[in-house]
């Protein structure tokens, strides 16, 4: 008992005295510890939550979810229309959802430029996210600030092992407005973006930054993710044990992790769009100096 009591003190960074990180287990004393000299490296894990006020369905809500969305396709189930070996067969579904939700349709929300603030104030090693919808770099963030865990729309690349060229985004744009299934101009293989499907493997920078980002981290923020998708669920245990994690999501996350039982926790309807939602924590931080 006296184990896991330490234990949970240590993640929460209420230990003793003098390892005391957080004063209280609410916004304001994360945000008192962020405006702290501990507090120098924070790193951001987001998911769809914070996308979806932005008018970007989330894959698995109920009525609302894009995989609750899907009969026009008629995919043998849901979860097709992002599998590789489908895709390969009939990449028509895909094309045509991905006109519906194509990047630069959609405008960032405020938690968006939260995570930016971070950056201007010195505090973001990095922002590792799960979605695809490039908002965060809409937003401000440049590609050193983030690991796109699922990918992205930015690059495309032909799908033939042998061949494997690449094309910029202003292409991919056009086949996909054009309702034109892209096709390799020098093999004729479907192109697809470099977005990670079901049976792909995640990209390279996913794994070669964890290296080093959490070796030493102050603070993790995890926003709008159920953290039920492997291996970004990962991540949480990634950090040291005495780091802070702070969790605010709508819905309840995954229990797979023994560490989603050692987080501070809000949510309950959270909307990442809500200026009052920010309203502190931003007057707080914009008061904080940036490193020069």
């Amino acid at each position: 008992m006296d184990f896991l009591r330490n234990l949970f003190s240590q993640t929460l960074g209420l230990g003793s005295q003098k390892e005391r990180l957080l004063d209280s287990l609410t916004l304001e004393g994360v945000a008192r510890y962020m405006l702290s000299e501990r507090c120098r490296r924070v790193i951001c894990l987001v998911g769809a939550g914070i996308s979806t006020s932005a008018g970007i369905p989330d894959f698995r809500s109920p009525s609302t979810g894009l995989y609750a969305n899907l009969q026009k396709y008629h995919l043998p189930y849901p979860e097709a229309i992002f599998e590789i070996g489908y895709f390969k067969k009939h990449p028509e579904p895909f094309f045509a959802l991905a006109k519906e939700l194509y990047p630069g349709q959609f405008k960032p929300t405020l938690c968006h430029y939260f995570i930016r603030l971070l950056k201007e104030k010195g505090l973001l090693v990095r922002c590792y996210t799960q979605n695809i919808d490039t908002l965060e770099r809409v937003a401000g963030l440049e590609p050193e600030d983030l690991v796109e865990a699922h990918g992205t729309f930015h690059t495309s690349h032909c799908v033939s092992p042998l061949c494997q060229q690449e094309y910029p985004l202003s292409w991919m744009k056009e086949k996909i407005f054009s309702e034109v299934t892209p096709k390799c101009e020098k093999c004729q293989s479907v192109v697809k973006p470099d977005i990670v499907f079901f049976g792909e493997n995640l990209p390279a920078r996913f794994f070669s930054c964890i290296q080093s980002d959490f070796r030493k981290v102050d603070l993790l923020i995890i926003m709008g993710t159920t953290l039920q998708v492997q291996p970004f669920a990962s991540l949480i245990g990634k950090a040291p044990l005495s780091t802070p994690r702070l969790l605010i999501n709508k819905e309840k996350t995954g229990q797979t992790d023994p560490f989603l039982g050692m987080m501070m926790g809000l949510g309950g309807g959270m909307d990442f769009d809500s200026k009052k939602a920010y309203r502190r924590s931003w007057r707080t931080l914009s008061g904080r100096s940036t490193p020069a």
